[in-house]
């Protein structure tokens, strides 16, 4: 909640429209006026009185707001889908505020999504300089050999990307049907980074969940539920993030 006055881009980001950094950056191409003034100047402070628009359109003012949800598989992640499939909005459709999800989860990948309208704190989470923590859970096809989920650690080449897990844990073996169930830790998630390490080793995943975000879990959830992040959650990820920075 903005009290006082409070930089200009902090309450842009705030309302949900876009990060701290992009609002700088409308700012700074002159698409934003504070009561009917176009400002250019970074550090610009705002009261709640002020009239705020970016494009000639009212800057909503929101109460913040921070959830966690139990995607399901076959929703995709995003407000809204050009080809009319499910979305996980769709699964939040009686909250009233325009929220968004925090990073992506696959349309095949299920678990811990986070939503919110504060831009702020979503480009927080998402900045590739902060080290979070997020644990899936992958049941593959086939028994790899040690060697093999060794070089996940390592780094396997995938087009132009070297996709890594943080650590993995073999949580069970089928050998009659030949499959694998793991534990992979990541710090940071490319698109499919998972799957598409696990095929580089000759290992497709057949199944994904997303574990935990953090210290964050969907244990009390059943899939397409979810719940308010308490006090604590944000104040532990906020933390987290903010502490964990790559020097």
């Amino acid at each position: 909640m903005m009290t006082n006055f409070e930089r200009l881009q902090k309450v842009i980001a705030q309302s949900g429209l876009t990060s701290r950094r992009k609002a700088e950056d409308l700012i700074l191409d002159g698409r934003v006026k504070v009561n009917n003034k176009v400002i250019t100047r970074l550090g610009t402070k705002v009261s709640q009185k002020d009239e705020i628009t970016v494009d000639e359109i009212p800057l909503e003012k929101e109460k913040l707001v921070y959830y966690v949800l139990y995607k399901p598989r076959g929703y995709i992640t995003s407000v809204k889908d050009d080809k009319d499939r499910e979305t996980v909005i769709d699964l939040m459709e009686s909250i009233p505020e325009r929220i968004f999800p925090i990073g992506r989860l696959d349309y095949n990948t299920s678990g811990v999504l986070l939503l919110t309208n504060d831009g702020d704190f979503a480009h927080l989470l998402m900045h590739p300089k902060h080290e979070i923590e997020k644990v899936y859970i992958a049941k593959i096809k086939g028994i790899p050999k040690k060697e093999s989920l060794n070089q996940l650690v390592k780094g396997v080449k995938d087009k132009n990307d070297l996709l890594k897990a943080v650590n993995y844990k073999v949580i069970s073996v089928d050998k009659r049907k030949q499959t694998m169930v793991l534990e992979l830790v990541l710090y940071e998630g490319k698109n499919r980074h998972i799957r598409r390490m696990m095929e580089q080793i000759g290992h497709p995943v057949t199944k994904l969940k997303r574990e935990k975000y953090g210290p964050i879990t969907v244990h009390q959830l059943q899939p397409g539920k979810y719940r308010h992040l308490t006090r604590q959650e944000i104040h532990q990820l906020t933390t987290l993030a903010s502490k964990n920075v790559k020097q």
